[in-house]
C-alpha cells in the first residue's frame, strides 16, 4: 500500500510512466510481486520490465520495518520496435525511479551507453540514503540495427 502511494507520487513527478502489466501473489499474508513495463524515454523502441516486491500490511505489522519494501528487483529490457536513440546522456542516466520507503530508499533504473560494444546497459538498483545497496539486476540491449 505504501509502495503504491510512493509510486503514485513518483509517477506524477516523472516523465517516464510505468504501467503495471502483472501481479503475482506470493503468500497468504498478501505479499505480492509487481511487474511493470517502462518505456525508455530517450530511446524509442526499447521497453524495460522490472519486477519488485510489495509487502503486505500483515507482513509490515508482524516483522516491523513498517515504512519500507525490500531492495530486491529483477530487470529485463528488450527491443519492442524500431530503435531510435534520442539525445541521451551517454555517461549514465536514471530513466525511472520509484520510492520503496517513506523517504530514504528508491528503486531506480539507470541507462548506460556502452559505446565500444554499441549497446545500452540497463541497471536496476536500490538507492538508499543511509547505507546503499548491493542488490541489483542488469539487462543489455544491442544497438546493431539502431539508426
Amino acid at each position: 500500500m505504501l509502495a503504491r502511494l510512493a509510486l503514485a507520487a513518483t509517477l506524477l513527478a516523472s516523465a517516464t510512466q510505468a504501467e503495471v502489466v502483472g501481479k503475482v501473489g506470493v503468500d497468504w499474508v498478501g505479499n505480492d510481486i509487481f511487474i511493470e513495463a517502462i518505456p525508455d524515454p530517450g530511446v524509442q523502441g526499447v521497453t524495460c520490465h522490472v519486477a519488485y516486491f510489495d509487502r503486505s500490511v500483515i507482513d509490515r505489522v508482524s516483522n516491523g520495518n513498517w515504512f519500507e519494501d525490500p531492495s530486491y528487483s529483477a530487470l529485463d529490457c528488450s527491443q519492442t520496435g524500431p530503435i531510435t536513440v534520442g539525445d541521451i546522456d551517454t555517461g549514465g542516466e536514471v530513466i525511472f525511479s520509484e520510492g520503496t520507503s517513506l523517504v530514504f530508499k528508491s528503486l531506480r533504473v539507470t541507462r548506460i551507453f556502452d559505446r565500444k560494444n554499441n549497446s545500452l546497459v540497463y541497471l536496476a538498483h536500490a538507492s538508499e540514503l543511509t547505507q546503499g545497496s548491493g542488490k541489483m539486476s542488469i539487462s543489455v540491449v544491442p544497438l546493431a540495427a539502431a539508426k
